[in-house]
């Protein structure tokens, strides 16, 4: 691509035409009187160089000794001697420059005896006026004397050079060289300028990308208020863009590029999911969620109304019938609506607390989940599965020493409670702790053995453990005994899909699909999704996976799952644009601050990724093939 002609690239040009009109007469006078004219040039310093190299044989100020002084006032251009010859060189002068314009000498001997450095000393202005091969020339040492001064760590010193060298030439890799400099200073914008001018002559400059990227992303800091239209966040964002660009220009071969990428866009995921957080309107998870989250406790009956129940009291029996049919967003509403109206109980009002926590909680408000939690337990210090909550509350927010004190509180409440073990047994798992898990899973399923989960985990635990013989065993007794219950299907084809036994999977997610399809209102659609996985990772069944997603959207539509896995399925058959459709989808519905972090990431990752396809088509072209490539 030909570099863009710049103002001073033709400033230099005519320069170089109105040296020419003196023709053969001036450059046989240069030859004549090379010597003498030398001579003077030896005792001056670099004003007086430059008034030689840029005005022709006039005068120079404060030459050395009278002669040079003589001869440089007495001879023209043609050789002529004698005031009227100076008179006549003047004239000839005035006719071929404009007002405040000085002439060149051409490309005659002046020029080539003059050294490198003697025309380095020139300002910018001077060098761009020069002949068009002589500044091509002059462009390199400048580079050479620049690159020698970056070394050096002369940065200022660097600038005015590669500032010298493109007003010689202006080419890509002085533009570059100088951002470079301006970067050492932390002048950003003047790195994204340069690198601007370099790109426009050459788009995949992977240095000019790189040195953009990072002054960008300088600039961009911590994200600031994290909003969207804020100038910091559009900073970072195009810096993802560019260090994307410089990955893939790499061919994923650049490690550091590609930890850029992830660096800057997990600086913006964090500034955005703040901002989202805490200006978005709190919203109710997917039914799945919540019935997957409420089918962890085991149902406890309803309280009982006194006999002449308050409003609130009448309110909350409402809250539970529509609790019952999974009308959960109405169920929230009137149990926040029992408690402004007054329960005539301690007892009710402390469940009235728990259920409302509960949702507190899996709306991601963990905070307003534990306070109303407290109140419950302040009430009623007996009620057990507050305490229980309280601990998943407190595991949500980091604090785990205060979650195994909730769960001691229980215990000391009843000790004989299952659901203790069973939760306490699922922050063991979390934690990594596998042998604490089984104990406790262990001890849930003696306390009651008709509860499904504390076995299904028991079974993995053993799986987590490599204890597979043992965890296989497991899975066919849980079969055996909840042969109508899909859970055991699904986590049982969970756990096959992972050992790669495809066909028994696929078998046991079907069996979980059709139970659930059986049920009034199920929402319930983990099996299918499960089952859009094992198409996918064991025939490549694109099309099916995302057939079985979007059909599971049919039924929940604010199924996180099934949104962000239809995003990874687009994003695999390079429909990009969708896939950021689903991963701006997966980050309005997620409830907590990683899994928004996660979606933003994703989502953004997915735009640098289409804005690299628009700006390099070529590229872009093999770009999921190469992505298929990296390690």
């Amino acid at each position: 691509m030909a570099p863009a002609v710049s103002p001073a690239h033709q400033q230099a040009e005519r320069a170089a035409d109105v040296a020419q009109s003196a023709g053969a007469r001036f450059t046989r006078w240069l030859e004549d009187n090379r010597y003498v004219l030398m001579g003077a040039a030896a005792g001056v310093g670099a004003a007086g160089l430059a008034y030689y190299l840029i005005s022709g044989p006039s005068s120079p100020p404060g030459g050395r000794g009278g002669d040079a002084s003589s001869s440089s006032a007495s001879v023209g251009p043609g050789g002529e001697k004698g005031g009227s010859s100076k008179k006549k060189n003047k004239k000839k002068k005035a006719s071929n420059k404009k007002d405040g314009e000085r002439e060149l000498p051409g490309d005659g001997p002046l020029l080539e005896e003059a050294s490198d450095a003697q025309i380095i000393a020139l300002s910018a202005e001077e060098i761009a006026r020069l002949p068009g091969q002589r500044r091509k020339d002059i462009a390199q040492a400048l580079k050479t004397a620049g690159n020698k001064a970056y070394s050096e760590r002369e940065y200022e010193k660097a600038i005015q050079l590669y500032t010298k060298a493109i007003a010689a030439d202006p080419l890509a890799v002085f533009y570059s060289n100088r951002a470079a400099c301006y970067n050492n200073l932390g002048r950003y914008l003047e790195v994204i300028d340069d690198c601007n001018e370099a790109l426009k002559q050459q788009k995949d400059y992977v240095k000019a990308l790189n040195r953009r990227a990072t002054a960008r992303e300088k600039l961009g800091g911590d994200g600031g208020s994290g909003g969207e239209s804020d100038e910091k966040m559009q900073s970072l964002i195009r810096s993802a863009e560019d260090f994307t660009a410089v990955a893939i220009l790499s061919r994923f071969k650049d490690a550091a590029a590609t930890q850029a990428v992830e660096r800057v866009l997990n600086t913006f995921a964090r500034a955005r999911a703040g901002h989202t957080l805490r200006t978005r309107e709190p919203r109710l998870p997917s039914p799945t969620f919540v019935i997957a989250y409420l089918d962890a406790f085991r149902k406890k009956p309803v309280p009982a109304l006194p006999a002449e129940p308050s409003q609130g009291d009448k309110t909350l029996k409402l809250a539970y019938e529509a609790l019952a049919a999974n009308n959960f967003p109405h169920a929230f509403s009137l149990i926040s609506e029992s408690l402004d109206q007054g329960l005539s109980t301690d007892d009710l009002k402390a469940n009235a607390l728990n259920m409302r926590a509960t949702f507190q909680f899996v709306i991601g408000n963990a905070p307003s989940a534990l306070e109303d939690l407290d109140e419950s337990t302040r009430l009623v210090p007996s009620y057990v599965q507050s305490w229980v909550k309280k601990a998943s509350v407190h595991m949500e927010l980091g604090q785990r020493e205060e979650a195994f004190n909730d769960f001691e509180r229980a215990i000391q409440a009843d000790p004989s409670d299952p659901d203790i073990y069973y939760h306490r047994g699922q922050v063991h798992f979390i934690l990594q702790q596998f042998d604490e898990a089984l104990k406790d899973y262990s001890k849930s399923t003696e306390l009651d053995d008709s509860f499904i989960f504390s076995q299904v985990q028991y079974a993995v635990a053993q799986y987590k453990l490599n204890k597979l013989p043992q965890s296989k065993r497991s899975f066919e007794r849980i079969l055996a005994k909840f042969s109508n219950s899909s859970e055991a299907y699904n986590y049982c084809g969970e756990l096959q899909l992972d050992q790669q036994e495809f066909e028994s999977a696929l078998e046991n997610f079907n069996r979980a699909i059709a139970l659930e399809a059986a049920k009034a209102n199920s929402s319930n659609v983990l099996p299918m999704i499960n089952k859009a996985l094992l198409l996918f990772q064991w025939k490549t069944d694109l099309a099916g996976a995302e057939e079985l997603c979007r059909k599971a959207l049919e039924i929940d539509p604010d199924c996180d799952v099934a949104v962000a896995t239809l995003a990874q399925l687009c994003l695999q058959q390079g429909r990009i644009p969708e896939s950021i459709e689903f991963f701006a989808r997966s980050a309005q519905i997620a409830r907590t601050e990683p899994e928004l972090i996660n979606a933003i990431t994703y989502e953004q990752a997915s735009r640098a990724q289409a804005s690299f396809i628009e700006k390099f088509p070529e590229q872009g072209a093999d770009l999921a093939a190469l992505a298929g490539a990296m390690p």
